[in-house]
């Protein structure tokens, strides 16, 4: 091949390239767009995906699996069985522990003469759930609050309370006892609990503070009803002594659990036979003082073990026994092992009337100072009054404290029956 035959070659070539330049990239896009058929099934299950997603699944087919969506009715109706059928150790709360909150007049009046006193609330401090019922007055229109005395902050640390805790409180307010009279005075309540955090820190654990607080309330309210929710002050009977008679009605002192959960549930520096001694002794120094205590359930206790405990308190001489549910405050606190169902609480109800308690309240939101316990509580007292007065007229009152307590509890059945249209 001479030179002149390839020049006409190179011409041809390049003659042909402008026409075969669009082809190359049509086929060259034909095949980049090609998808295999693994590709196809992914895009079709991503668009059926969108388009689910873009109608919205229902509520119902996340909690309940089904195919098709539920109803607003059915919404309502499987959010309540599942209310009712709430699995225990959960941290959803069954329906019969949700309370209304605090809130009304009254609770507004108590707060802020509470903060203009600089005094302190067992029910805002722990976060009590009957706060409102309590303040408010209740069905019962028994106006109460449980006053913490001997400032905000305890020397120990239990593992269920969500006050809080320094190995150095504060020093004592001297002006403590007249503040606390002067406000109860002025608020007009019916009953009154005392309670304070422990003060190990002091060389009587406050035993004194707690006397003079009660004395001085009786001076300035006289016909008011005082329980005072004690610590243990270490099990020593001269501090025990001053308290018992001071002039308070109700010596109230917790057991808090059963006698195998004690380390678990309590500081180190409290047990289950000190707790015990104190309400014997109370009961020993002044014979005629309703004692009493209180058993948190749904920490892990066991039937078996709640009975013990219970026959132990009546064997210590305890007049009044409650059983609440334990809630737990803050997530630093320990783990609701069970929410009671209130089926059990009324079964301890039952057993504790058995066992010759004056009151047992049992109930998943009763807590040691509770308000339909005071109610009851203030009406045992007055007749008790009634009856010492009838006696010394010269009358013969019936003595008896559980034949008082036995009237009491009669007259409220045959208004509960009265309300619901029932008769006895």
């Amino acid at each position: 091949m001479n030179i002149l035959s390839l020049g006409r070659n190179a011409a041809s070539t390049a003659a042909k390239q402008p026409r075969l330049l669009p082809v190359a990239r049509r086929y060259l896009a034909s095949e980049v767009n090609k998808k295999s058929p693994k590709e196809s099934t992914d895009s079709q299950r991503s668009k059926e995906f969108a388009s689910k997603l873009k109608n919205g699944p229902g509520f119902g087919d996340f909690i309940g699996g089904l195919s098709d969506p539920l109803t607003t009715d059915q919404l309502i109706e499987k959010a309540s069985t599942m209310q009712t059928t709430s699995v225990p150790g959960t941290s959803r709360l069954p329906r019969w522990l949700k309370t209304d909150i605090p809130m009304g007049g009254n609770v507004t009046k108590i707060r802020k003469a509470l903060r203009d006193l600089k005094l302190h609330t067992v029910c805002e401090e722990a976060r009590c759930p009957n706060m409102s019922e309590c303040w408010g007055g209740g069905k019962h229109g028994t106006a109460t609050a449980t006053i913490m005395i001997m400032g905000d902050t305890c020397t120990r640390g239990c593992r269920f309370c969500s006050v809080k805790t320094s190995k150095a409180p504060a020093p004592l307010d001297p002006m403590e006892p007249e503040n606390v009279a002067r406000a109860l005075a002025a608020w007009g309540l019916d009953y009154i609990v005392l309670t304070s955090v422990d003060r190990d820190d002091l060389a009587d654990f406050g035993s004194a503070h707690f006397a003079q607080t009660v004395q001085r309330i009786r001076e300035m309210a006289p016909h008011m009803m005082i329980e005072c929710l004690t610590p243990d002050f270490q099990g020593q009977p001269d501090l025990i002594e001053p308290v018992a008679l001071s002039g308070l009605d109700v010596y109230a002192h917790n057991i808090e659990t059963v006698e195998q959960l004690q380390r678990m549930v309590r500081d180190r520096r409290a047990n289950y036979k000190q707790s015990m001694f104190v309400l014997e002794h109370v009961k020993k120094t002044k014979p005629t003082l309703l004692t009493k205590s209180s058993i948190m359930l749904g920490v892990g206790e066991t039937d078996e073990e709640v009975m013990q405990t219970m026959k132990d308190l009546r064997t210590a001489g305890v007049d009044i026994v409650t059983l609440g549910q334990y809630m737990r405050p803050t997530k630093r606190h320990m783990k609701v092992h069970e929410y009671v169902t209130p089926e059990k609480f009324s079964h301890w109800e039952a057993v504790g009337n058995e066992l010759g308690f004056l009151y047992t309240a049992s109930g998943p939101l009763v807590r040691s100072s509770y308000k339909a316990g005071e109610f009851f509580i203030k009406e045992i007292l007055q007749k008790r009054h009634a009856a010492a007065a009838a006696k010394t007229a010269g009358a013969d009152p019936a003595e008896n404290m559980r034949d008082i307590a036995a009237s009491i509890a009669t007259e409220e059945r045959k208004k509960a029956d009265a309300s619901s249209g029932t008769t006895s």
